[in-house]
């Protein structure tokens, strides 16, 4: 397949710049692989759709406040700075804006207390920058930082969206994107979900910037992902292996949860653990090892989680649901709607 495949135009309408008052109130499309059928419920719906015996996997990373603004020193121009990923101590590679007037040797101060030198450029645009401060940085950063959202959310960032843009299980920090699926679940419908006999177990992948940059090139083999950090742990992967033995379902929430599980399969098509970097790829066509069940946000169009999703439940009847989605007036993307893909 290629790019112009994964191609298709959204009414600005539908891309909402809030979350809903309640996280499992948002619509649910079921999308049956076996008989082509499409069902809509609430979220708390998906209840009916699993069963005592299956496991969820679930994706704790935490959203840490990666959106930084500053000034230039000497002319004070405004700057703002997103912070991507460390590289060592004190390195960081960022993006910043406006991109043509940070320069290398540029000293931008955030506070008082905290500020930067350009040190180099990036291939892809950003900057790597070192830091200087007194304290822990990320204790700093959640203080004086704001909620990374994405670039399609237009209007300016607030306190409570390092709230809502954050999953209830959020644990370990270090994603600058949520891993928006999991946005629909509440504390009392986990709960009620374990209660029913199905298995929950977490996994992390610190989600990048990457997972909103369209890809570029019309052959998409020829694309390269993002390098991603995960853990999967032995208390995890015991369960999975366990579950899939005894013939339960494994439910993924989210695409990042697909990518792990399926970054770490074993020839006997069971799972290990693991700590370490994924620039897994999954477009159709695509045999999946691990996942049986897939609980989704709708995606940008020619984005790799389209792709992912394309690939699990076929292209065809992905845009089916997707053409109606915008015909019912579904909300797309980070703070949308969602569906579950039997």
């Amino acid at each position: 397949m290629k790019l112009s495949d994964f191609k298709y135009k959204i009414n600005e309408k539908l891309i909402p710049q809030y979350p809903l008052k309640e996280r499992d109130q948002s619509k649910l499309m079921i999308l049956n692989r076996e008989d082509q059928s499409i069902t809509e419920k609430k979220f708390r719906g998906m209840m009916n759709y699993i069963q005592s015996g299956d496991c969820l996997v679930t994706n704790e990373t935490k959203v840490f406040s990666a959106r930084l603004f500053g000034v230039k020193e000497k002319t004070e121009a405004k700057v703002e700075i997103f912070l991507l990923r460390e590289l060592e101590n004190n390195l960081w590679e960022v993006l910043v804006k406006p991109a043509r007037k940070v320069r290398i040797g540029n000293r931008l101060v955030l506070n008082g207390k905290v500020s930067c030198e350009v040190i180099d450029n990036t291939v892809s645009g950003g900057r790597v920058v070192r830091f200087n401060y007194k304290g822990n940085f990320y204790d700093i950063v959640e203080k004086i930082g704001y909620a990374p959202l994405p670039p399609y959310i237009k209007r300016p960032p607030e306190p409570e969206d390092k709230k809502t843009y954050q999953t209830v299980y959020a644990r370990v920090r270090g994603a600058v994107a949520a891993p928006t699926a999991g946005l629909h679940f509440t504390l009392d419908l986990l709960k009620k979900i374990k209660q029913k006999g199905v298995r929950i177990v977490p996994l992390v992948l610190h989600v990048g910037l990457g997972t909103f940059r369209p890809v570029q090139v019309e052959d998409l083999s020829r694309h390269r992902m993002d390098s991603e950090y995960f853990e999967i742990s032995p208390e995890t992967t015991e369960v999975i292996n366990r579950t899939k033995k005894e013939g339960g379902k494994i439910i993924a929430v989210g695409t990042s949860s697909v990518r792990a599980l399926e970054s770490v399969t074993t020839s006997d098509n069971f799972v290990k653990p693991y700590k370490g970097w994924t620039d897994k790829f999954i477009f159709p066509p695509y045999e999946f090892k691990i996942v049986d069940r897939l609980i989704t946000n709708f995606h940008l169009p020619c984005s790799t989680l389209l792709m992912l999703v394309c690939a699990f439940a076929s292209r065809d009847f992905v845009f089916k649901a997707y053409r109606k989605a915008m015909k019912e007036k579904y909300r797309f993307y980070s703070y949308g709607d969602v569906m579950l893909v039997l």
